[in-house]
């Protein structure tokens, strides 16, 4: 303590105003919490985006597993047909092969 009372005077002055916006942090804090409806609109929002994020994941996670199977089917396919091997395909070309006879002898025939 000073002699002429100064410092005393100026650390009070200095802990009034630190107790003043200890004060008015707290009054925000609870008004924030007084207020329901920002508060539900807040919790709306966050439920909102953890619904978005959920659903992008599912989203993807099916994406994933339809692109997979789909490689998987057509990879089978793909198997199955060189099983088979070039029958069918000698097949359609000797039906367009007769196809093109016949046209040729019936217009054969017309002359």
């Amino acid at each position: 303590m000073t002699g002429n009372g100064t410092g005393d005077t100026e650390a009070l002055r200095e802990e009034i105003r630190r107790t003043r916006v200890e004060l008015g942090e707290t009054m925000e804090l609870l008004a924030a919490k007084a207020d329901v409806r920002a508060r539900l609109r807040s919790s709306a929002g966050q439920a909102r985006e953890r619904m978005r994020g959920q659903a992008a994941l599912t989203v993807a996670r099916v994406r994933g597993q339809a692109a997979q199977k789909t490689d998987e089917l057509r990879s089978q396919e793909y198997r199955e047909a060189l099983r088979r091997g070039p029958a069918p395909w000698a097949a359609v070309a000797a039906g367009a092969l007769a196809a093109v006879v016949v046209l040729l002898i019936v217009r054969g025939r017309r002359r």
